[in-house]
């Protein structure tokens, strides 16, 4: 008797099952095919990125490679292709390339290449805050306090390890202006920030003692 139950009850579930598969089977074939339709565009746009990336990283290797045989301004113009093509690893190095070298002669256009990387490249939060940090390097004896302190301001409210960075930067900007106070609170915030660089820690104290100890 239990058996037949068993039986019974096995092929109202069959049944059942079949029944659901039969009424839905538009909606089934429609979700299947939407899951196929995302992996198989998942797994191209993978395949998209690694081969434009191997591209930009080719033509980067090949503009560096060959800059002394080309023209200043044809070195310029080529890396700052790759800058415009936002890859999170090329593009800064692109930039970094021409600063280097000397090969950026607009302050102006120096400043929109330092943009396109921390306002449109997808970078990693540390790499993204040196880039800053660099932007404010670059223009440190260009502008005045207050752009310095706008370009640095998402560093120095951080717990980033460019932070240290970016206060030694702005203690020594106020001690070139012989605006000492100033200086001299910069300094004494890196003495108490966390994850500060070491040797920053040290040229800060010594900077304190020798030249701005009261």
């Amino acid at each position: 008797m239990d058996e037949e139950v068993t039986i019974i009850n096995e092929k109202t579930r069959n049944e059942k099952i079949k029944k659901f598969l039969i009424d839905n089977k538009k909606k089934i074939i429609f979700v299947v095919s939407c899951i196929v339709i995302i992996i198989l565009g998942i797994y191209s746009f993978q395949i998209y990125k690694e081969s434009d990336q191997e591209n930009v990283s080719e033509k980067y290797n090949s503009i560096i490679l060959d800059h002394n045989n080309l023209e200043k301004n044809k070195t310029f113009q080529l890396l700052k292709e790759i800058i415009k093509d936002k890859d999170s690893t090329y593009s800064p190095l692109a930039l970094y390339f021409l600063i280097d070298n000397n090969l950026i002669e607009s302050q102006k256009e120096a400043n929109e290449l330092f943009d396109i990387l921390i306002n449109k490249t997808s970078l990693e939060e540390e790499i993204k805050n040196l880039v800053i940090y660099k932007k404010a390097l670059y223009n440190a004896d260009l502008i005045g306090e207050k752009e310095l302190l706008d370009i640095l301001s998402p560093l120095i409210n951080s717990k980033s390890i460019w932070k240290s960075h970016a206060l030694y930067l702005l203690a020594e900007f106020f001690y070139s202006k012989d605006e000492k106070q100033k200086s001299k609170e910069f300094f004494n915030q890196i003495l108490v920030t966390e994850n500060a660089n070491i040797d920053i820690i040290k040229e800060s104290q010594k900077r304190l003692n020798r030249d701005l100890s009261d």
